[in-house]
């Protein structure tokens, strides 16, 4: 079935079958993080036992996707060796210790703490509990730091030189980890992730609405969510645009192709909303465009000179087709995100929130489009980044191992079938446990001590009616 495809071919694919599944678990556990120290920062100040539900609720299903994300993110690891062993030899001087210290600081500081956060309320203290969930936030959001800064110098490596072996050797550490892409990067999949989690809270939340409006628990964490896409989405998208503007700066390749300009326009570029590229022909046929708004957009002048594809050589040009519909989906799904946001804004403004089914109906629909937004941003960046695994300097088909294409087939075989296995039973977990209610909040103000399980309760008795000896 694959025997007509390359060892290269084959290896990336193979690695973008992973990755797709490993970025949807970090990009949600992210979000869930901070929103989990954010419920238990609210029950503690206030007393609100339906924050203390919420938090109780929601950490079970950030245990399990915690869980995928790390079994998953194992099983790229061991790829730069077998698959990649090249780019591992040249660019490990400069990469291994980024990745090292996200172990160093960031995983173990998560893992060391979720134990507490998890299981340890009863044990520690309600102050030791919310510094461990704290810790557990802080600490995704150091790992995302720490791999974005290794995705970063690859799309802008700065701050190495290049020994006589053809390594990649650093000479200025702040400029290898503040690259000129990572800040921009850093801000936009920290965002997407916060929205994605969003989106997956209110579409839980609504879910629950929709079966009953007066359920406290499903109106509180539809309420947050709402807020959220509220104020963070328009955040997101000036997140974006900054990107963007980066991205043409260091990237311009990549950028033509998102905006699908294969001519250069001296006089203003047009913003292409839809069309399909025609790599042949070298065009965007059915074209559906605004004139001059691509350059306006980019360069913040309606007749500022862009650049297109003709400028670059054939064999340093990225998969037009690939990154030109993948852009349309992330931003798509962006501005759809803003619409619901609004709109449950000027529902809330009306005081009917809660009671919107429509509204609720569409928040469920759009529970899984901050995933398909990361994962169609992710293609957008990384496709577009072709044909080098470091831009500019190091090519893909300069990073492959010595390996047999029939022996990537069998692993990416292989792959497929273990990961929808595993991870489609995890997934369906997941959303099982995200089709329960919360529940009645518990008393919580009782805290003494529960009876064991099969003990019973003493009987009262008058021991002034007892004998002596009994």
């Amino acid at each position: 079935m694959l025997s007509g495809f390359s060892a290269e071919i084959l290896a990336r694919v193979q690695f973008a079958f992973t990755v797709s599944f490993h970025i949807i678990f970090p990009a949600f556990s992210i979000g869930l993080a901070s929103f989990l120290a954010v419920l238990n920062a609210l029950w503690l100040r206030t007393g609100n036992p339906t924050y203390r539900a919420l938090f109780d609720y929601w950490k079970k299903i950030f245990a399990v996707a915690f869980g995928m994300g790390v079994v998953s993110g194992i099983v790229m690891s061991y790829q730069f060796g077998t698959n990649w062993a090249v780019f591992s030899d040249r660019t490990g001087p400069v990469l291994g210790p980024l990745m090292a210290y996200e172990v160093l600081s960031a995983f173990f500081l998560e893992a060391g703490f979720l134990g507490i956060m998890l299981f340890g309320r009863e044990r520690v203290g309600n102050g030791l509990h919310m510094f461990a969930t704290a810790m557990v936030a802080f600490g995704t959001l150091m790992s995302a730091t720490w791999i974005l800064s290794v995705n970063s110098w690859m799309q802008t490596p700065a701050g190495y030189s290049i020994n006589e072996l053809g390594q990649f050797v650093p000479e200025n550490w702040l400029e290898i980890v503040f690259n000129p892409s990572f800040p921009y990067r850093l801000l936009h999949m920290v965002l997407a992730a916060y929205l994605t989690t969003a989106f997956v809270v209110a579409g839980v939340g609504a879910w629950h609405l929709l079966k009953d409006r007066t359920d406290a628990a499903a109106r509180k964490m539809f309420s947050m969510a709402m807020w959220m896409a509220l104020l963070v989405t328009p955040l997101q998208i000036a997140a974006g645009d900054f990107h963007g503007i980066n991205t043409l700066e260091h990237q311009p390749a990549k950028v033509m192709a998102m905006e699908g300009h294969y001519d250069s326009h001296p006089d203003g570029a047009p913003l292409i909303l839809f069309g399909i590229p025609n790599p042949e022909e070298k065009r965007i046929d059915y074209a559906v465009e605004i004139p001059k708004l691509s350059s306006l957009i980019l360069k913040h002048d309606l007749n500022a000179p862009l650049d297109g594809l003709d400028t670059i050589p054939d064999a340093d040009e990225p998969p037009v087709a690939i990154v030109f519909f993948s852009f349309r989906v992330m931003v798509g799904i962006g501005f759809a995100m803003l619409a619901v946001g609004i709109w449950g804004g000027v529902q809330r403004y009306r005081k009917r929130l809660y009671d919107s089914p429509l509204l609720h109906r569409t928040a469920v629909l759009m529970g899984p489009a901050g995933f398909i937004a990361v994962l169609a941003g992710w293609i957008t960046t990384e496709v577009g980044r072709q044909p080098f695994t470091v831009y500019g300097v190091m090519r893909t088909s300069e990073s492959l191992s010595p390996i047999a294409a029939p022996a990537v087939a069998a692993s990416l075989i292989a792959f497929i079938v273990v990961y929808f296995f595993v991870f489609g039973a995890g997934t369906f977990y997941i959303m099982r446990l995200m089709g329960k209610d919360v529940g009645a909040p518990k008393n919580l103000e009782d805290n003494g001590p529960t009876r064991t399980a099969g003990i019973t309760p003493v009987q009262q008795v008058d021991r002034g009616n007892l004998a002596p000896g009994e």
